[in-house]
């Protein structure tokens, strides 16, 4: 797993909660997975301009942050699923506010996305 060389100061409750929700994908994961989908070809299929091994890789840190388990059935060929866990249950009315801001403020949100992609240097 990636090391950041300057270790984030974790006295704030804001912090842990973008430490734990950091990545492109983990909010949608999560609310996926509470959704019912939980196997990994599943996902991809949800999130299809996410790559397996982005998602393997923020599964797996899902996973140890303690917001989902994994469960692989030992058959031919190999079934792993994934389940929330209460942490993770806990975790889906912030992703839903989050959801519903991001809809109500949509139009100024994709304006000022767009302007500063355009102010980029290319």
């Amino acid at each position: 797993m990636y090391q950041k060389k300057i270790a984030n100061t974790l006295t704030c409750g804001s912090v842990l909660t973008k430490e734990v929700l950091h990545g492109k994908w983990k909010s949608t994961l999560l609310a996926g997975i509470a959704q019912g989908i939980q196997r990994p070809s599943a996902l991809q299929r949800m999130l299809p301009s996410a790559t397996r091994r982005v998602l393997n890789v923020q599964l797996s840190e899902l996973e140890h942050h303690g917001l989902v388990s994994k469960t692989i059935f030992p058959e031919l060929p190999p079934r792993v699923e994934y389940q929330l866990t209460e942490l993770g249950q806990s975790l889906l009315p912030v992703i839903e506010v989050m959801e519903q801001w991001g809809n109500t403020h949509r139009a100024a949100l994709e304006q000022a996305l767009a302007r500063s992609l355009a102010e980029l240097p290319a």
